[in-house]
């Protein structure tokens, strides 16, 4: 499932389509994804503007100009492809692919200047709703989330105490959105690798110098991989059609059997990574450099 980087990578690549231009139409194929589609959902964006492309954790947030915001989820296998006329004059460069399946392209948008956005999904894991832009106090999947990792209100004091009392593995605890913000299996194996904590450590003693390493180590990890333009697992490409990059640096997760590559205070490590289920879920890690 995409992560934040991956969301603010496809963010980044329809900004140059759809911010500033009026939506002329906008057809719905199917009354539902995930969830159902919100009421008359294809009259209320059609003849609006888009004014601004948001994104918060991993949801894209769309702001329109007629009061509303569009919410996406990309769900497992949800993407946008972008086709215009005159995209060689806008913005961004840009080659676009159509979906290898049309039959799944659920949402369809008609802006000015001869662009057309698709979005494409076909598990239908992924989701849109529409609320009042100002109102994510009171919307369900905004209300709860913890700080973006490259904010200022996240860092190490706060880690702590977020995760104060927590009897869960460190691993569990960073996937719970409400620690942070954005976070997936993938990056949170990644951080855990780079600040030398086991993720089958207790939460709770993630404190003081520690967790100011591990806030650090999952800062810079999302910046990367947001640089490098997200992973490839999958089903994941961004809006331009591109894939990501940032799996070619994974230092730990998929890594099973591999030698460490080592790090700070243990260069050269060379221990084989291992691969354990926390929930349900892979976890990667080396146990001679993560105790």
């Amino acid at each position: 499932m995409p992560e934040l980087p991956e969301v603010e990578t496809v963010r980044r690549g329809l900004i140059p389509a759809m911010e500033g231009r009026r939506i002329l139409s906008a057809r719905v194929n199917r009354p539902d994804l995930r969830f159902a589609f919100p009421e008359r959902m294809a009259e209320r964006l059609t003849g609006t503007q888009v004014e601004r492309l948001d994104r918060r954790a991993k949801y894209l947030l769309v702001r329109l100009g007629s009061g509303e915001t569009l919410l996406m989820h990309l769900g497992m296998s949800g993407r946008f492809s972008i086709l215009a006329e005159d995209m060689a004059r806008q913005p961004g460069d840009f080659v676009y692919a159509p979906p290898a399946n049309p039959a799944h392209d659920h949402v369809v948008l008609d802006l000015e200047g001869g662009v057309r956005v698709t979005y494409n999904d076909p598990r239908r894991f992924g989701f849109m709703t529409l609320f009042d832009t100002g109102e994510e106090a009171a919307n369900p999947y905004l209300a709860q989330l913890g700080p973006e990792p490259d904010s200022n209100l996240f860092s190490g004091p706060h880690l702590a105490a977020a995760l104060k009392g927590r009897r869960s593995p460190i691993k569990t605890a960073l996937l719970d959105q409400r620690v942070v913000a954005g976070l997936g299996n993938i990056y949170v194996c990644e951080a855990l690798w780079r600040a030398r904590i086991s993720p089958k450590r207790q939460a709770y003693t993630i404190a003081g110098e520690r967790a100011e390493r591990l806030a650090v180590a999952v800062r810079n990890v999302i910046a990367e991989a947001i640089e490098a333009g997200g992973s490839t697992l999958r089903d994941y490409a961004g809006a331009d059609g591109a894939l990501g990059y940032f799996q070619h640096r994974f230092d730990a997760y998929g890594r099973e059997g591999e030698p460490c590559r080592g790090g700070a205070g243990n260069e050269g490590c060379g221990a084989p990574i291992v691969r354990l289920v926390q929930q349900g879920r892979s976890t990667f890690y080396c146990p001679s450099c993560q105790r």
